[in-house]
């Protein structure tokens, strides 16, 4: 049956789809998480700009610090299973109940673990600051209700996913305007690190909602040691490639908090805030086509690396359409969003926007990755690009302060996403396939 936004589009994308049921599912997918994140990118960057406003450059570093620590550790707390268990899921969709049951039980406890280490390290890092220990010991509650996104990922392998999008957004609009409500209160720093807490909170209450309004019931689930047993087994270089991306992707702004002062922290956070905006595109691009890569897999090489291309093309297509414009208007944008105080932010959103366009590459050479099984290889690549943040971030930030890493960041991103691609023999042809997007970047 087709769905009824097809009728709406214009009539040359119409051709394209009618008649095509599984691309229409996935594009009616997708658009449902692009709605979710424009909502997200729309209302997140008005509240968050008047929050960063609010407690000015110093405080608000403070508050990117913290966030950035617990964000190191969440890749503990969500065990990199995501991509495995979509496609375990859609494979054998009679085990889902002990698949889902093994996950959230594996995730509980991983998140326990996840708190109790990102706790100890704010006090090994800042002994003397309890600031940090506050902030840090309320958001980190994040990683153990991230065990209900659990349910999200059943709901992505059947292409479902409005029913998140209804969940989560609820959740973030309450949230939303509870730290509008903090600001007009002229409230105290913790109770923004609170609020984060609360929203992934009612977020987990809104998921569980949903799965029971889908005739799904969690009490149904059945952990088994069998399924943690090849689940771990499978993931390993998986929660070792998440450790290492999320420190990657969060080491500069702790490196900057430990190595500058908060007030740099904080003008360069809210640079980062702009370019991060955009991450939900490959995201939410890459979610939808995931199941039907795994299985284009299995109808044939050709078809499999036709499928990747497009979607090589594409993102690479859309990273230059955001990067070009941003390069040209970032003084304005920073003026406009933050003020005169964030002004020395403009530079360093300039080199930290190209660094999208390799996010959204390697975005969508994880999913080959995954594909094809090769999460040892994703290990590899992810620990390039972490080794080689770290060591720019130790010479480029004493140095060049916040714009050092962001110089950083745009580097270590080509390397994890498409420099290390040619070092590694098997991965040559995703290499040259990711030069080829780059070079000739196409919308369809």
């Amino acid at each position: 049956m087709n769905q009824e936004w097809v009728s709406y589009l214009p009539s040359f994308l119409k051709k394209r789809v009618e008649g095509r049921q599984e691309l229409q599912k996935v594009l009616g997918n997708t658009g449902w998480l692009f709605a979710d994140r424009l909502l997200r990118m729309g209302v997140g960057l008005v509240v968050g700009v008047w929050i960063a406003r609010y407690l000015g450059p110093s405080q608000y570093g403070v508050l990117s610090y913290a966030a950035s620590l617990v964000a190191v550790f969440s890749a503990i707390a969500i065990l990199g299973l995501e991509g495995i268990v979509i496609r375990e899921v859609v494979r054998s969709p009679d085990k889902e109940p002990e698949i889902l049951g093994t996950v959230f039980t594996l995730r509980l406890i991983a998140g326990t673990v996840a708190y109790l280490l990102t706790v100890t390290t704010v006090f090994v890092l800042r002994p003397a600051d309890p600031t940090p220990h506050l902030l840090v010991g309320i958001m980190a509650w994040v990683l153990i209700f991230g065990a209900f996104d659990t349910i999200d990922l059943w709901f992505q392998s059947k292409v479902l996913s409005r029913y998140v999008v209804y969940a989560k957004n609820a959740a973030f609009i309450l949230a939303s305007a509870l730290r509008i409500a903090l600001v007009l209160a002229e409230a105290p720093l913790w109770t923004f690190a609170a609020a984060n807490a609360i929203e992934i909170g009612l977020g987990a209450a809104g998921l569980i909602y949903v799965y029971r309004a889908n005739n799904q019931r969690i009490t149904r689930w059945r952990p088994t040691r069998e399924h943690a047993r090849d689940l771990l087994h499978a993931s390993w270089p998986l929660v070792l490639s998440g450790i290492v991306f999320m420190v990657y992707l969060r080491i500069d702004q702790v490196m900057l908090g430990q190595m500058a002062d908060s007030h740099e922290l904080g003008v360069y956070a809210s640079a980062v805030k702009i370019a991060e905006i955009w991450f939900f595109i490959p995201t939410a691009i890459v979610s939808s086509v995931f199941p039907n890569i795994v299985k284009a897999r299995e109808n044939g090489e050709e078809e499999f690396y036709g499928r990747l291309q497009k979607l090589y093309n594409l993102l690479a297509f859309l990273g230059y359409a955001i990067a070009i414009p941003t390069t040209f208007l970032a003084g304005i944008v920073v003026f406009l969003f933050y003020g005169e105080a964030y002004a020395a932010a403009t530079p360093m959103l300039v080199l930290l926007i190209w660094s999208d366009v390799f996010a959204n590459l390697a975005v969508a050479r994880n999913a080959f990755l995954m594909a094809m099984n090769w999460t040892r290889v994703l290990l590899v690549m992810v620990l390039a690009g972490a080794l080689a943040n770290i060591g720019l971030n130790f010479i480029l930030i004493p140095r060049y302060g916040g714009v050092g890493a962001a110089a950083a960041s745009l580097i270590s991103y080509w390397v994890a996403a498409h420099g290390a691609c040619y070092v590694y023999r098997p991965l040559r042809r995703t290499a040259n396939m990711l030069t080829r997007a780059l070079l000739c970047p196409r919308f369809w």
